[in-house]
């Protein structure tokens, strides 16, 4: 099934007329991320007891929760395209440029809105339940049940709409560049 999305990109620019393929053979950053922080994580997880009362840093967090949510799209959800072999994007120019005014805002380089034709898996899901990796295995994976499930927000806080796409990507349009290094507002 063809799909159109938008991507904001950080990092390096995209040209039109690129093509990605996304596959779980592709390495994206959030996978790199991840199996860097996998033998600490597996310890983690194979003896808590050792790691209890602990702050457990951001990317490790991240790690925890990303191998539980990968975990459960594999078992529950195997139609839906994996967070670790994915591109990120939006369903909507406006949802684009909310996440682009964001990723300003904390400062990381933000560099062009593409517009996409996927053809390959999507998922849209609510940001907002992406969740802090504990050391309760239980947990992180009915955390990422709810995640899958587009469940409610137990926060009751308004969606944050993230989708994720896999298969052959290919950017049609330039919807807007940003100037300079980027990072300005529309």
């Amino acid at each position: 099934m063809t799909t159109e999305l938008y991507h904001v990109v950080t990092g390096q620019r995209m040209e039109l007329g690129q093509v990605i393929h996304m596959d779980e053979d592709y390495p994206t950053g959030v996978y790199e991320r991840v199996m860097a922080k996998l033998p600490l994580v597996e310890d983690m997880l194979a003896h808590p007891e050792a790691y209890a009362g602990q702050e457990i840093e951001h990317h490790t967090d991240v790690a925890i929760r990303e191998l539980a949510m990968e975990a459960v799209r594999r078992e529950h959800f195997p139609q839906y395209p994996s967070r670790m072999h994915s591109l990120y994007a939006s369903s909507s120019l406006e949802n684009a440029r909310c996440w682009f005014q964001w990723f300003t805002d904390w400062g990381r380089p933000t560099l062009q809105i593409v517009k996409l034709r996927v053809d390959g898996r999507v998922f849209t899901g609510n940001a907002n339940l992406c969740f802090d990796g504990t050391l309760d295995e239980a947990e992180n994976r009915q955390k990422a049940m709810r995640y899958w499930q587009v469940g409610e927000d137990p926060d009751g806080e308004r969606p944050i709409w993230e989708t994720i796409a896999d298969g052959r990507i290919e950017v049609v349009e330039i919807v807007h560049e940003a100037e300079g290094g980027g990072g300005e507002d529309f």
